[in-house]
């Protein structure tokens, strides 16, 4: 063995944290066997906080700055160690720093729809999606509530818990909003800020502050929003009705026009086989007579043709062409079906 063996104690000197990782929200210092010189110096830059913590227990606390480290700098901790005022030897004590900057840009969304009642379509499911910024405001309750003694805490940590806070605030104000969904995109600005201040005082019990939150969008889901462009369209169609269970019933009227042309025969079959096309008017003109009128009685049933029936009376072909332009001029029969029938009619009065 030599002479001796000796510890050699190593002491710090300067505490300074240079937030070299991104993210990072609290960090703390690698104390290890070292401890801090008295009359060490305590560097904390701009957008931090710097936080003594004897025993899991926080003592003093520094923002920016350059601190001496004394017992008079540091009256909490040198009274939870009772030191005598003349103490000049080292000390140890965790420290933590806090990063104070904002943080930006940070995307929120709802990753299931929620469910709320609206005036105009009763109850639908919506998704919304936005982006907030927020920082620590109160390092002591940060490191209380949520990062604790860990050696990092970081951004990605924290926002899993502020996600359930955001999600619960959004959907309580969309439910209480009364606004209906057709008028939330006018007022997305007034939404965020509703949802803001009840977000501002969940995130203030955890000592972070909210910066900015704002609503980019609220959407349905696909199959709700399919119905909805249905809705619109039929809307956009049937405009010329005051009635909108009217214009809808227009809508599907329409609808089921091209429907009937590409049967075999189409409309100009239809119109051959019935002798003037007297018929198909009467029947588009009462099913528009339904859309224009909701309420009006709906015209009789055609009785029922007898056994045998007799013949029609002949009419004149020129008398047919124009009952066929005017089921055209009204919109009942497309510019093709007209075409057709006309051409079989034409060829009946050459030969």
């Amino acid at each position: 063995m030599g002479i001796g063996s000796f510890i050699k104690k190593q002491f710090i000197d300067v505490l300074q944290w240079n937030e070299e990782t991104e993210g990072v929200l609290s960090w703390r210092y690698p104390m290890q066997d070292f401890e801090i010189q008295n009359g060490g110096v305590l560097i904390v830059r701009e957008s931090q906080i710097a936080v003594f913590v004897n025993e899991g227990q926080i003592a003093d606390v520094f923002g920016p700055g350059t601190h001496k480290l004394t017992t008079q700098t540091l009256p909490l901790l040198t009274n939870l160690k009772n030191w005598d005022k003349l103490f000049d030897s080292p000390f140890k004590s965790d420290v933590y720093f806090f990063s104070t900057r904002v943080q930006t840009g940070r995307k929120w969304g709802t990753p299931q729809p929620i469910t709320i009642r609206d005036k105009d379509f009763d109850m639908i499911r919506v998704r919304a999606f936005g982006m907030y910024s927020y920082r620590v405001t109160d390092p002591r309750k940060f490191f209380t509530e949520l990062s604790g003694t860990r050696s990092t805490y970081t951004r990605d940590d924290v926002e899993d818990q502020l996600r359930g806070i955001l999600l619960a605030s959004m959907a309580n104000s969309l439910g209480a909003s009364q606004i209906a969904f057709l008028d939330m995109a006018a007022n997305q600005a007034l939404m965020a800020q509703e949802v803001k201040g009840g977000l501002a005082e969940a995130f203030a019990r955890y000592g972070i502050g909210l910066d900015e939150f704002n609503v980019a969008s609220v959407s349905l889901p696909e199959e709700l929003q399919a119905a909805l462009d249905e809705r619109i369209s039929a809307g956009m169609k049937g405009g010329m009705s005051a009635d909108k269970m009217a214009g809808y019933t227009k809508y599907q009227v329409a609808q089921s026009i091209p429907l009937a042309a590409g049967n075999e025969g189409g409309l100009a079959g239809i119109g051959a086989g019935l002798g003037a096309g007297l018929t198909v008017g009467q029947v588009m003109g009462q099913a528009m007579g339904q859309a224009l009128n909701p309420g009006a009685a709906p015209a009789p049933a055609p009785e029922a043709a007898p056994a045998a029936p007799a013949a029609p009376a002949q009419e004149s072909i020129e008398d047919r062409l124009g009952k066929l332009k005017a089921l055209l001029d009204k919109g009942l029969i497309s510019p093709a079906d007209y075409d057709a029938t006309k051409a079989e009619l034409l060829k009946k009065l050459i030969g």
